[in-house]
C-alpha cells in the first residue's frame, strides 16, 4: 500500500459544509452584528482560502479579539444544530481503505467533537487521530505539527501519507514537512482556488470519484 495513512481535511473535503452551514452561519452574524455588511458564497470560499478565515474577519471586518471570539461561540452554536452530509463516495473510499489496513487521521479548522459527530451521523468510519480548532494556535495548520504528530505515532515516513484538503493551509503544512498533497476541487468552482491548486499541488481531483479511483491504482 502506497499511502497507508490518508489525512483528511474535514470540511469541504468530506462533508459539504460551508455552502449549507459556515456560510449561511457568517451571513447570519454579520446581519446581527454588522448591519448592512454581506459576503458572497464565493468571497467566503476565496477568503478562507487565502488569507484564511481568522485574517479575513479582521481585515475585512475589522474584527478584534473580543469580536473574534463572540464569532467564534456564535459559530459553534450554530454548527451544533446543524450536521453537514458527507460527499457522495466518501463512506466507499474510506471504508475500503480501512479494510486494506489503512489508516484515516483528520486535520482540520472544526472542533473534534463535531468532526467526529458528523463521521458518526454519516456512518464514516471512526478516525484514528483528529486534530482540530482545539488544538492551541501554533498546532493547528498550516503548522506542520498534526503531520509530524501522526507520522510520530504511528511510525510513517512522509511519503506513506496522502494530505487530501481544499484549502491553502492544509497545502503550506504539506509542504513544510514533505507529505505528498491531493487538492479536493469538488466544493466550489472559484477559478483562482482551482488555477493555484492544479498549479502548485501533487494532484488535482474535481469528484471523490476521482480520488478514488486514483487511490485504487496507487494502493493496489
Amino acid at each position: 500500500m502506497r499511502y497507508k495513512c490518508l489525512v483528511f481535511d474535514h470540511d469541504d473535503t468530506v462533508v459539504n459544509s460551508t455552502a449549507t452551514i459556515h456560510h449561511p452561519c457568517f451571513e447570519q452574524y454579520l446581519r446581527l452584528r454588522y448591519p448592512g455588511r454581506h459576503c458572497t458564497l464565493e468571497e467566503y470560499f476565496l477568503k478562507n482560502f487565502d488569507p484564511g478565515f481568522m485574517q479575513m474577519c479582521q481585515n475585512e471586518y475589522g474584527m478584534d479579539d473580543a469580536a473574534l471570539q463572540d464569532e467564534t461561540e456564535f459559530w459553534k452554536k450554530y454548527v451544533a444544530q446543524h450536521i453537514p452530509s458527507a460527499y457522495p463516495g466518501m463512506n466507499e473510499l474510506m471504508r475500503r481503505h480501512k479494510a486494506e489496513g489503512g489508516y484515516i487521521c483528520v486535520v482540520s479548522h472544526s472542533f473534534d467533537e463535531n468532526i467526529r459527530r458528523d463521521y458518526a451521523e454519516n456512518g464514516l468510519p471512526e478516525p484514528d487521530l483528529v486534530f482540530g480548532w482545539e488544538q492551541p494556535p501554533e498546532r493547528r495548520k498550516p503548522n506542520p505539527w498534526p503531520l509530524e504528530e501522526i507520522m510520530r505515532r504511528f511510525r510513517f515516513r512522509p511519503e506513506q501519507l496522502l494530505m487530501v484538503d481544499d484549502l491553502k493551509a492544509g497545502y503550506d503544512m504539506c509542504r513544510a514537512c514533505g507529505v505528498p498533497f491531493a487538492a479536493a476541487g469538488w466544493a466550489n468552482n472559484v477559478p483562482e482556488i482551482e488555477q493555484f491548486m492544479r498549479r502548485n499541488c501533487n494532484w488535482y481531483f474535481k469528484t471523490v470519484k476521482e480520488l478514488d479511483e486514483f487511490l485504487q491504482k496507487e494502493n493496489g
